[in-house]
């Protein structure tokens, strides 16, 4: 994420304000111009007034690029599934904006067209199940419940679930067809991922009746990852996501990491073409993730970023990468 200061007072301000705290002056992102404006003359997003959404749209009561892309919602009358909708909805917006920042297509979903849409649905009204099919993202709603949330990582055995996370690993299997969408590069990627075509349910059930196989962590950034190569994509997909979006906000604030043995400075913004791409910006990110899993640890926290990158893994990061490069 980019950093945004107020057009009026010069105040620091963030990517979800609505208005500014020193001067109060409303703010609206320009998703056109991909930059907060002080005293939006533009119209609002026809959610602003539901959940606080601060998009700007070329009309009045049209919904803006990030929420035009939902396709089903909680129902008015449903207080409690509308607090848990502006959760889900703020994660989607900065999912929306990263997609734009790596210049990765988005085409609203149209019945027999195909394109991306998301339904965000109440399990507390009918089962929901977390997934993706047909380019159509689907969110259980009970995930922006911390509790909730915290006890399925458990649970789950995850070092990580948020649901920012959840959607970037779910629009990674929407984009597996838009990336590899030639030959020669569908056989690049089963050779690094593996056969997509691998009976699904199969996997399924054998992750959940056995777990990941042992010294799964040489060849996948998740135990999730080792379930089948479809997972293991949209886990990698995501993982690049990551990486993006912190290194960017990172240098975005102007952050210097060198560690004790004098690495390099954290210097490099991950959308420069001229930044070297991931196998260079993996110097910044590892030096950056030590800082902060140690700061972390001083406040008595689990690591900030729990995960290890194996050569493997970082050769699937690197082709992921690579892809959304070139696309």
């Amino acid at each position: 994420m980019r950093a945004f200061t107020c057009g009026v007072c010069g105040q620091l301000v963030f990517f979800d304000n609505t208005a500014c705290l020193r001067c109060g002056s409303e703010l609206g992102f320009d998703w056109a111009a991909r930059t907060l404006r002080a005293r939006p003359g533009d119209a609002r997003c026809a959610n602003r007034a539901r959940i606080a959404c601060n998009g700007l749209t070329a009309r009045a009561g049209e919904l803006c690029a990030a929420c035009v892309l939902t396709r089903t919602r909680p129902n008015d009358a449903d207080a409690a599934a509308l607090v848990a909708w502006a959760d889900a909805e703020r994660a989607k917006r900065r999912l929306v904006y990263e997609l734009g920042e790596l210049e990765l297509p988005i085409r609203p979903w149209t019945a027999g067209d195909g394109g991306l849409a998301f339904d965000l649905l109440s399990s507390a009204q009918q089962p929901v199940t977390t997934g993706h099919a047909g380019g159509v993202v689907t969110l259980d709603l009970a995930e922006s419940d911390d509790a909730h949330r915290e006890r399925m990582r458990v649970d789950m055995g995850e070092p990580y679930r948020t649901l920012l996370g959840h959607f970037r690993h779910e629009v990674g299997h929407y984009y597996f067809p838009v990336l590899v969408a030639d030959e020669a590069t569908l056989g690049r990627a089963r050779a690094v991922f593996g056969d997509e075509r691998e009976d699904y349910q199969a996997a399924l059930d054998r992750h959940y009746a056995s777990g990941p196989p042992a010294g799964w962590e040489r060849d996948h950034v998740s135990a999730y990852a080792t379930m089948h190569p479809a997972e293991d994509w949209a886990e990698t997909f995501a993982h690049v996501l990551h990486l993006h979006d912190t290194l960017q906000t990172a240098a975005a604030y102007g952050l210097r990491v060198e560690g004790p043995a004098g690495r390099p400075d954290l210097h490099a913004d991950p959308i420069d073409p001229e930044a070297g791409g991931l196998r260079t910006q993996l110097d910044d990110w590892l030096g950056l993730t030590y800082a902060l899993n140690a700061i972390n640890r001083s406040l008595g926290f689990e690591d900030l970023y729990p995960f290890v990158l194996s050569g493997p893994v970082v050769e699937k990061l690197a082709f992921v990468d690579e892809l959304i490069a070139r696309a």
